[in-house]
């Protein structure tokens, strides 16, 4: 999670290099076993007690640089997660409801020490925890059931991930953060966790990967690999999980307070986001829920079912401020609506086939009684022919700042006229564009589809991805951080050139990238980044 650091109050120490990530979350793990007989026993885990953990799990002191004090308190909340899962069902049943459960809940966060301090990885990635208290509050939100697929974006240590799997829910678990990672790996061993760029998670994501549910408390304001403060860093998180969302879906999020429907700067940001998904509530929550996790930066807490807003500049009224969570928790019972309906393909199957042959047949035969798909229109390639172009007999450019746009170094059979004028500047017009060489596969009724204008940028578009710009490259498991590599060394990789459509309002820019993407799926390419 993320509030921001201009207003927390715990310093940022810099630590020496640790070991590896992996060896770091094993000790972690460690540590965390270490503690759960005093939070069994409902005893106070004091500084001297944490210490005295680490220690024995790294084989160090922190004054060596073994392991430094933001790793401890994630021991800490690595302990509360394997303390959940052990106890967590019962605790909530025996409640009887999460809020007559949620002082159960402070009491168990109350024996381990307050943050205090923090590493330069958590600066960087503004690693703040979801407080378990929130925590429920969130998935009581969420109203997370077994037939729900959970994503959480940026799992962090897993103080959310453990509430949606006392629920029931099938969690689907990414972490940028390498020692995270590793954790997440470590305290949810069945879980294979991704580790994506979260603000892109629809993009990263295998496309058979819907959740019903997402629960998230991204960064208010750090993006991966790049420096300094990003003002829209918690809305490009919201946006990009609220695409991966299944209709009907619900997400819920934890954001800086500011972060708010009704605020100047973020009301037509929310306005785009109500032409995907509703805001259903909002209800910013008093920083001093945040206290023992290092900062009183107030946070906010947002609902949003992922069906379109019957008017998408309306928001719900908010209730105010919270000053602790049990208000909060009465709010959402009072406000939250009921989940809408979420399309059963995407539900979780409470019972799976075993990954045998005879469950391979089972698959197959399920997968052969299912519709066939509409079949893929047969590409053709496009015919043209390339022209020597000259100005006309006799003309010149006139004084005019733009001349009338026509095709110069292309002629296409049949092809349309523009349905409207287009221009070019006169400096444009007086240079005739490359032959180009490289003809698109299409449809063959493209020719009803597109202007000659419009197949122009098409058939220039598949002339630039026929190529590779220069050099070769190597790409980290994030898929984010490229670097210069040599030729021919191990897993270097290159890249397809790209084609910028800089044409004006008018010209079917939408049509045109249509129909580049199509020309790519005709030729068997699949992944398509989406345009700016």
């Amino acid at each position: 999670m993320t509030p921001s650091t201009a207003l927390a109050a715990a310093p940022a120490v810099a630590s020496p290099p640790l070991a590896s990530p992996s060896d770091i979350a094993r000790c972690i793990v460690a540590a965390a076993h270490l503690l759960i007989p005093h939070l069994e026993q409902g005893r106070q885990v004091d500084a001297a007690i944490l210490r005295a953990a680490m220690e024995q799990a790294f084989a160090g002191s922190d004054a060596t640089g073994a392991w430094d004090w933001k790793a401890a308190y994630d021991a800490g909340e690595a302990a509360t997660v394997l303390f959940l899962r052990k106890y967590g069902k019962a605790l909530l049943r025996k409640a009887g409801s999460p809020v007559q459960a949620l002082p159960i809940l402070e009491k168990i966060v109350g024996l381990l020490p307050t943050h205090t301090r923090r590493s330069i990885e958590s600066e960087a990635f503004q690693q703040f925890s979801t407080p378990t208290p929130l925590g429920l509050a969130v998935a009581t939100a969420a109203a997370i059931t077994p037939a729900d697929r959970v994503l959480e974006p940026s799992a962090g240590t897993g103080l959310l991930a453990i509430l949606a799997e006392i629920a029931g829910g099938s969690l689907v678990l990414n972490e940028l953060a390498e020692t995270r990672a590793g954790l997440l790996s470590l305290l949810f061993p069945d879980i294979a966790v991704s580790r994506h760029d979260a603000a892109q998670i629809h993009d990263h994501l295998e496309p058979a990967i819907v959740p019903s549910v997402v629960i998230m408390n991204p960064p208010f304001s750090a993006m991966a690999n790049v420096h300094g403060r990003m003002a829209d860093a918690a809305y490009r998180h919201i946006d990009s999980a609220l695409a991966r969302l299944a209709d009907g879906g619900r997400l819920v999020a934890i954001t800086g307070a500011n972060f708010a429907p009704d605020a100047p700067a973020w009301r037509d940001g929310y306005v785009r986001l109500q032409e995907r998904g509703r805001v259903v509530f909002s209800a910013a929550i008093d920083g001093r829920v945040y206290a023992r996790h290092g900062t009183t930066f107030s946070t906010r807490l947002t609902v949003i079912d992922k069906r379109p807003a019957d008017d998408p500049t309306a928001f719900p009224v908010a209730p105010g401020v919270a000053p602790d969570v049990g208000t909060l928790m009465a709010w959402i019972a009072e406000h939250v609506p009921a989940r809408l309906p979420v399309d059963a393909s995407v539900a979780v199957p409470t019972v799976t086939t075993p990954r045998t042959v005879r469950g391979y047949v089972a698959r197959a035969a399920q997968a052969a009684s299912r519709p066939a798909m509409a079949a893929e229109p047969e590409g053709i390639e496009l015919a043209y022919e390339t022209v020597d172009w000259t100005p006309p007999q006799g003309a010149r450019l006139s004084d005019s700042v733009y001349e009338d746009y026509a095709l110069q170094s292309i002629r296409i059979p049949g092809a349309q006229d523009h349905p409207t004028q287009l221009v070019q500047s006169a400096a444009m017009a007086s240079v005739a564009p490359p032959k180009p060489s490289y003809r698109p596969r299409l449809p063959a009724n493209i020719l009803t589809l597109l202007s000659g204008a419009q197949l122009e940028t098409v058939i220039y578009a598949g002339e630039a991805h026929s190529g590779y710009l220069a050099g070769a490259w190597t790409v980290d498991e994030t898929l984010d951080v490229v670097t210069a590599a040599a030729e021919g060394a191990k897993g270097a990789v290159r890249f397809r050139r790209g084609f910028m459509i800089g044409d004006g309002t008018g010209v079917g820019k939408g049509r045109e990238a249509a129909g580049i993407i199509l020309d790519n799926w005709l030729r068997g390419r699949r992944k398509v980044t989406r345009p700016l």
